[in-house]
């Protein structure tokens, strides 16, 4: 008797298929609200696995207690400190816009007072390329300032309003890393072995996307904490008002690369200069130099390496669509995607030139045969 070959594929296995997808995307929009919470769960883990790893090995194994100590210190170093620097923010913001409400700075009247300490010379030049509306700068510029003060500042009450959801999602975000932290591993196998790829390519791409989130950690979020750190206090010592709104705002000019943090430091030294601050000003310039342009040039090659970092054009492009499109965790998720997507293409590259090698191999031996049997048939 014949037994009847099964076939390959079956109405049965599509209808599987679509309904994976379908309650795949139904589980993708229940856990929507709470994306930046499993995001930044999600990355933190990535971060201290490796310590979450080693404490356990020298606790004797007990995961539990070493997912729970490093859950304590990411707490301590880093999540309530940024709630400190948020809060602290917003009341600077708060009573900068204050005064400029009340008319005790002037935005339009401090670039009044840098035109009129401008050389003539200079003035010249302005006026022999037309850019003499000033009246219009000032307005422009004083208007955009004070709108950006007033959104900060107004950040207060949306917290306010908002606490209890952020708790929730702090919540969240603890609880999910204290899982990944003790069984990472187990959840990344078990991931892995669900992928429909194959198994080469499913494993290159775990590896990269490992690597992609630690270096765009490390390069993006640490080199920009340590620029608006550095720079915040150096305008403090040279007693510039709204320090810290300065070094959070170059913090994050700083992922523009090249001219980031000078977008601030820059004309805040022009000032200086033009004002009679001379020293502040000369200082703030050889600071922002040597001290805080260096910092990236310095510690972005050591933490991340050169195998793994992307091109200028490509972080700013990635990260600068990444917050439009998904806020403050775009500050991850832009760099991710276009890191993942340059890394999905080298894979593809490299298996084409895999498959390629055999050939060139057999080509090669071809050639070979082929020069010695003339060198054999023409000896001499």
């Amino acid at each position: 008797m014949i037994e009847k070959k099964k076939p390959a594929f079956e109405v049965e296995d599509g209808g599987y298929v679509a309904l994976l997808v379908l309650v795949t995307f139904a589980f993708a929009y229940l856990v929507a609200p709470f994306f930046g919470a499993v995001l930044w769960g999600v990355v933190a883990a990535i971060m201290f696995e490796p310590m979450t790893r080693k404490l356990a090995g020298a606790l004797g194994g007990r995961k539990n207690l070493a997912a729970a100590l490093v859950l304590i210190l990411l707490l301590a170093l880093v999540i309530l400190p940024t709630i400190v620097l948020g809060i602290s923010l917003v009341n600077e913001a708060s009573a900068l816009y204050a005064k400029i409400k009340a008319g005790d700075i002037s935005i339009p009247g401090m670039l009044q007072q840098i035109e009129g300490s401008l050389p003539d010379s200079i003035l010249q030049f302005i006026r022999q390329y037309g850019l003499t509306d000033f009246n219009t700068l000032r307005r422009m510029f004083g208007s955009s300032v004070t709108t950006g003060l007033q959104t900060v500042a107004s950040q207060a009450l949306v917290l306010g309003q908002g606490a209890l959801s952020f708790l929730a999602a702090l919540g969240v975000m603890l609880y999910l890393t204290f899982f990944l932290l003790r069984d990472g591993q187990r959840y990344t196998e078990l991931v892995r072995g669900a992928m429909p790829l194959r198994p080469k390519m499913r494993d290159s791409l775990f590896a990269h996307f490992t690597v992609v989130v630690r270096a765009t950690m490390k390069g993006t979020v640490v080199v920009a904490v340590m620029q608006g750190l550095v720079g915040g206090i150096i305008f403090s010592l040279l007693g510039i008002e709204g320090a810290l709104l300065w070094g959070v705002l170059m913090g994050f000019l700083s992922l523009l690369p090249a001219v980031g943090t000078g977008l601030v430091w820059v004309p805040v030294a022009i000032y200086l200069l033009a004002t009679g601050a001379v020293w502040q000003g000369v200082v703030l310039i050889l600071a922002g130099m040597f001290i805080i342009g260096m910092i990236d040039n310095v510690l972005r090659p050591i933490l991340v390496g050169r195998d793994t970092r992307l091109p200028d054009f490509v972080v700013l492009i990635a990260t600068l669509s990444g917050l439009q499109l998904f806020g403050l965790n775009g500050f991850i998720v832009g760099p991710v995607i276009a890191a993942l997507f340059i890394a999905m293409w080298n894979i593809v590259r490299e298996q084409r030139e895999e498959a390629r090698r055999p050939l060139d191999t057999a080509l090669s031996e071809e050639e070979a045969d082929a020069a010695r049997r003339e060198a054999e048939a023409h000896p001499g």
